[in-house]
């Protein structure tokens, strides 16, 4: 099973989406996620046109985007349209409004046809935290204020402000941990909202030896985990993808935990 990147108008990875579908399958794979963040497509260069500076005025821009990107991965048959991208937040507001946002995307989405409405995965920086003014006045003229977590921590944000009828959310345990958190006690946690994960490390699985992943593995199951995805960044060692997925594969294939 295959969880895609690289989607933008109609193509993956400039392979027309039907083409790629037909290619995958060939290969033995089935395409069933795919990670896209919402684009202005008025404008020409992929990377200035990525939205994340969100607004009641670009609001239309990002579900026109949704409307046509659920369209185009409902033909693929895909079961799960996810954003890998965290918007701009600063303060509760803009995180309000994002969640807001999240909660209207999944309507288009669902409208579309992938009934699983909108999912959301992280990285590291939704671990950040937002702090009111009064939040911030508690601790103001404490030596010890930098050391102290001060403020809402943007993830649990996410958590409390989306409808758990409507948004979903892959947790990367990877980039939990980055985070300083424990993704295993956030799957025990939210175990009603996270719904799919990233199984990833540095590169190859178990390479690290920082990832609990006999732990992650037992919660998941515990809960009912819908699925999870092995995830390969850049590797510093210079193996390439190949290798990765050949190694973390054997990874997974030989550890007692997995089912």
């Amino acid at each position: 099973k295959l969880e895609l990147a690289g989607y933008g108008k109609g193509a993956i990875g400039g392979v027309p989406m039907m083409d790629f579908k037909k290619m995958a399958e060939d290969a033995g794979l089935k395409i069933i996620s795919s990670h896209v963040n919402p684009v202005d497509t008025s404008i020409s260069d992929p990377f200035k046109a990525m939205i994340f500076k969100y607004s009641k005025e670009v609001t239309p821009k990002i579900m026109e985007y949704w409307k046509a990107t659920a369209a185009d991965h409902a033909k693929l048959g895909c079961k799960y349209l996810i954003q890998p991208m965290m918007p701009t937040i600063t303060t509760h507001d803009e995180a309000k409004l994002v969640c807001d946002i999240f909660n209207q995307a999944s309507d288009v989405i669902k409208a579309e046809g992938i009934a699983t409405g909108f999912g959301y995965h992280n990285h590291n920086m939704e671990f950040n935290r937002v702090a009111t003014k009064e939040q911030q006045e508690k601790v103001k003229g404490n030596p010890f204020a930098a050391f102290m977590k001060v403020g809402d921590q943007i993830y649990d944000l996410m958590l409390k402000d989306t409808d758990p009828s409507k948004v979903y959310f892959e947790m990367d345990v990877y980039w939990a941990v980055m985070g300083q958190q424990d993704p295993v006690e956030y799957i025990k946690k939210y175990a009603d909202r996270i719904k799919v994960l990233h199984i990833k490390d540095r590169y190859v699985l178990g390479d690290s030896g920082m990832m609990n992943f006999p732990n992650i593995f037992k919660k998941a199951y515990e809960i009912g985990i819908l699925g999870y995805y092995v995830e390969l960044e850049g590797d510093k060692k210079g193996r390439t993808q190949f290798e990765g997925v050949e190694k973390s594969a054997a990874y997974l294939q030989a550890a007692p935990f997995v089912k």
